[in-house]
This record gives C-alpha cells, sequence and structure tokens, in this order.
C-alpha cells in the first residue's frame, strides 16, 4: 500500500523533521539498502554511517539519536522509541496475508471436531476425533492435528506442522511449517542387553501467545505435561524434552537443546546452540549464552557462557589467559633452555 510522510507519522505517533511530509512511501527496508519511496530505521550508532548516502525518504529516528549528514530528502521521523513505530509501520505497509474462513473440501475431519466461527482449515489437513480448534485459527494445508486436540483462538498452524494426540494450545499460537509438538520423550531403561522404552503418556500444554518456529520439536511428557508458558517464542531448529517446564517469555534461539525434566523459569534467554543437561534450573532471567552447555543450575539474572557454562566474566577471563598459552608455553621453554644451560656451567 501507499501512504505519505505524514500519514504514516500519524499512525506511528512520531513527530517529522526536514525531508517532504507529502512525499509517499509505499514499502519498508533496512537502513544499508533503503530507497527512494521507503521507510527505513537508525537506532544503532554502528549503522549511522549509512545515513549519508540512503536515498531513503523516511527514516524512524530516537529523539536524542544525533545523526550528523542526513540528506535533506530524508524526513526523520522522530519517536520515544523507534524499533516500536518501525514494526508498526511496516505491519501498514506490509499487511500480513487474510485467509477467508473456509473448510477444505479436501481436508479430512474424524468424528467429534468441534470447530469455532471462521476457522479455516486448509486442503490435506488432517483433524482427529473430538478435537476442538477455537474461532478464528487457521490450519493450512497438509497439518496433522491428532484426537483430543485443544486448539485456542486465533492461532495459525502452517504446513506441515503436526501436533500429536492431547495437546492443549491457548489463544493466538503460531506453529510454523515442521513443527512437531507432542512427541514421544526420549526415555528408556538398560536391561539385559536392551533399550527398554519407557511409555510417553503425558501431554504438551502451550500457552498464549506463545511462537514455534520451524522444525522444532517439542516432547510430551512421560506422565505429566510439557508446559510452554504464555508469550515463549522458540526459533527453528530446537528441542524441547519432556517433563520441561518452560516460564513466560523465554526466548530459545536456533539449535538449541534441553534435555528432560528441566525447569526455564519466565523471561530466562538460550541462546543459539545452547545445550541443557536434565534436571537443571534456569533461574528468572537468566541468559544462557549461545553454545554454552549447561550442567547445573543457574541462578536468576545471571549470564552464563562457555562449556562447562560458568559466570560470564569468569569465563571471559580464561578465554583471555587461553588465548595467551602460546606465548606463556614459549616464555617457559626459554627459561628452561636458561636455566639447563645454567646447570651444565655449574657442572
Amino acid at each position: 500500500m501507499a501512504i505519505t510522510v505524514k500519514q504514516l507519522a500519524d499512525f506511528c505517533g512520531a513527530n517529522i523533521k526536514g525531508g517532504n511530509s507529502s512525499a509517499v512511501i509505499d514499502s519498508a527496508a533496512d537502513i544499508t539498502s533503503a530507497q527512494q519511496g521507503q521507510v527505513t530505521q537508525l537506532t544503532n550508532s554502528k549503522y549511522a554511517k549509512y545515513i549519508k548516502n540512503s536515498t531513503a525518504t523516511a527514516c524512524f529516528i530516537a529523539e536524542n539519536f544525533n545523526a550528523d549528514d542526513v540528506p535533506q530528502h530524508i524526513a526523520l521521523l522522530t519517536c520515544p522509541d523507534p524499533e516500536i513505530s518501525f514494526i508498526k509501520a511496516v505491519e501498514l505497509l506490509h499487511p500480513a496475508r487474510v485467509y477467508k474462513a473456509h473448510i477444505s473440501p479436501h481436508a479430512v475431519l474424524d468424528s467429534g471436531v468441534s470447530l469455532g466461527d471462521d476457522v479455516t482449515i486448509g486442503p490435506y489437513a488432517v483433524i482427529g476425533e473430538n478435537t476442538r480448534i477455537g474461532d478464528g485459527s487457521k490450519l493450512l494445508a497438509n497439518a496433522y492435528i491428532g484426537k483430543n486436540v485443544k486448539i485456542g483462538k486465533n492461532c495459525h498452524i502452517y504446513p506441515y506442522a503436526v501436533i500429536y494426540d492431547d495437546v492443549e494450545i491457548g489463544n493466538n499460537v503460531i506453529i510454523h511449517s515442521g513443527a512437531i509438538i507432542g512427541a514421544d520423550g526420549f526415555g528408556y531403561k538398560f536391561r539385559k542387553g536392551q533399550h527398554i522404552k519407557v511409555p510417553q503418556v503425558g501431554n504438551v500444554v502451550i500457552g498464549d501467545d506463545v511462537e514455534i518456529g520451524a522444525n522444532t520439536c517439542v516432547d510430551r511428557g512421560a506422565l505429566g505435561s510439557t508446559v510452554i508458558g504464555a508469550g515463549s517464542k522458540i526459533d527453528n531448529l530446537v528441542q524441547i524434552g519432556h517433563n520441561n517446564k518452560v516460564g513466560k517469555g523465554v526466548i530459545m534461539c536456533g539449535h538449541t537443546g534441553v534435555s528432560g525434566s528441566c525447569t526455564i523459569e519466565d523471561y530466562a534467554i538460550l541462546a543459539g546452540s545452547a545445550g541443557i543437561a536434565d534436571h537443571v534450573n534456569i533461574g528468572r532471567g537468566a541468559v544462557v549464552m549461545a553454545r554454552s552447555g549447561v550442567a547445573n543450575d543457574v541462578p536468576a539474572g545471571a549470564q552464563v557462557f562457555g562449556s562447562p557454562a560458568k559466570d560470564k566474566k569468569t569465563a571471559y577471563k580464561e578465554q583471555i589467559a587461553l588465548s595467551k598459552l602460546p606465548e606463556l608455553i614459549k616464555k617457559m621453554k626459554l627459561m628452561e633452555e636458561k636455566i639447563r644451560v645454567l646447570e651444565e656451567g655449574k657442572d
């Protein structure tokens, strides 16, 4: 869609400084590539160098952000929180695809399925018996939903997502393609040279406003529930084992793996490729940095790094010390040589 700079500023609660308030904006782009007719944002001084030669028509910027060499043609849209204002602009200029409420004749609905109002079911989607789907939810082509599943209002299940039996999903949940929710947890007992499978008869419970990325797996509980708290965001290619309790507002980045029976408290962050051993507690607001391996509990608010993970400052000091190790070894060899010469002279 197209909109003037003034209309965009009014919509996002921003003030205009410079530029042409009547100029037309039709799309959004990042500061390194934005061109005429596009709006961008400048929120990090590291990218300030790009505005000098930018041909963008408008740029969201914080009220107290000092940007030098801003071209006269760029309208600066000043606001208290330019990142949020830019998100609003992107949503306005690039509206999400609208799905008309429709049940495809090629979808397979088992007995006892209950559908709310304005539900969309795509072709070749499969819905098991006694499953309930809330108002406005969308299940796209080839999604598989097992039996006795509860899906809340305004959920969005992308193609080829798989939701096993008995899973409970809240409102406004997004599950991307290839995600598998409720598969068996990985539990075995070794007896007489065999791995005996432990029955996995629990389920998965997902709170409101959760987003689960493509090809992520959330295993069902062995007996109870694996729980994902409201507002948590889980990236692509994440593995969440059985009986984990994930709190509210948790972030899990790609390739993170969480073993069974862990507790991830509210607003914790697990960065990319973090690995969490079983029966570990990650405290509220704690940060596990990328490629860290956690075998022990992490206190609330702590930041840990490394494998085994430890306090970030301690881990960084160890990394610096290790980087100096080759030079220290070289000095040690020189000292040994000097001692050898001195000892031979003494003899």
